[in-house]
């Protein structure tokens, strides 16, 4: 039983994590009304750490750095970089197309994950792949984006910045064993710095600190961003980068259907096909992984 639920517990983090995190983004374009983008993701990060380290302490566990330089360059890539990118990005193009182009990240960690990790996909992984990453162009349409350049580029930045974390990780849990809750809260600690410099440094207005404010930057640290990115590591600490990358594609479905729902806006053609695909990839990727597993127990 318990060897049971341990091969499912990634699947189990993943859909928590596309739920949550496809629920964030009409969270963070309503947060961004109260408070301007680099104080935000500033505020959401401090606010994270702080959950993390609380969850330290109530475990029982020590804020332990075991490797600063690579923790510090993952905390510059998939925190610093990330959230500055992605926030702005929602500011410039708002929650649909071109905040999407976020997840282009899988492309990217494909892209590295070859020639740095030696990860490669083989055999029927490659449908997957096709599929989840056919569905995700569909949904983005690349071709008919309205949004400024400036909001393209700042997309794909993050995308990459996300990329890049991703496979840092991957090459620290190779190299060193670090208790991964402590990875994630001095990831987060060591990320806000620079934002924090930021938001101290550029003239914006002033957080309206209201109790709408407070609920969602409250969720947003503790779930979204806290935990979220502690199962985010979990997952690549149990599977190959490009699959994590891959499985991670339900959180744009799960943010189109929840902006749908929310606003009560008609699915567009291209929307439906793209979510049908990306649902085949990942129902695909489980079962190959599954299969994978019985041939090893046998």
């Amino acid at each position: 039983m318990s060897s049971s639920l341990n091969r499912w517990l990634p699947a189990i983090a993943l859909a928590v994590l596309s739920l949550t995190w496809g629920y964030t983004w009409v969270l963070a374009k309503q947060a961004l009304t109260y408070a301007p983008p680099f104080a935000f993701a500033a505020e959401r990060c401090v606010g994270a750490a702080l959950a993390l380290i609380v969850v330290l302490k109530l475990t029982g566990r020590k804020l332990r750095l075991d490797a600063p330089w690579p923790t510090l360059a993952i905390a510059m890539a998939q925190v610093t970089g990330f959230m500055l990118f992605q926030t702005w990005a929602l500011v410039e193009g708002g929650p649909g197309k071109t905040a999407v182009l976020i997840f282009t990240m899988p492309i990217w960690t494909l892209l590295l994950a070859w020639p740095i990790l030696g990860e490669r996909i083989v055999g029927k992984q490659w449908l997957a792949a096709l599929s989840t990453l056919t569905g995700l162009l569909l949904i983005i349409e690349p071709w008919d984006m309205h949004a400024s350049l400036l909001s393209k580029f700042l997309g794909v930045m993050a995308a990459l910045c996300w990329a890049t974390g991703t496979i840092l990780v991957k090459r620290l849990r190779a190299r060193h064993q670090v208790d991964l809750l402590s990875l994630t809260a001095w990831q987060m600690i060591l990320g806000a710095v620079p934002l924090l410099l930021l938001a101290g440094v550029i003239l914006e207005r002033a957080t309206d600190w209201s109790f709408s404010f407070v609920g969602i930057l409250a969720f947003m640290s503790i779930f979204s961003t806290a935990m979220c990115w502690w199962l985010w590591i979990y997952i690549l600490d149990r599977v190959p980068a490009w699959e994590a990358s891959l499985s991670v594609l339900g959180t744009p479905v799960v943010a189109i259907l929840s902006s749908r729902l929310m606003l009560g806006e008609s699915f567009k053609l291209l929307e439906i096909a793209g979510i049908v695909l990306i649902g085949g990839g990942l129902a695909m990727l489980s079962l190959i992984s599954w299969a994978a597993s019985r041939r090893k127990r046998k």
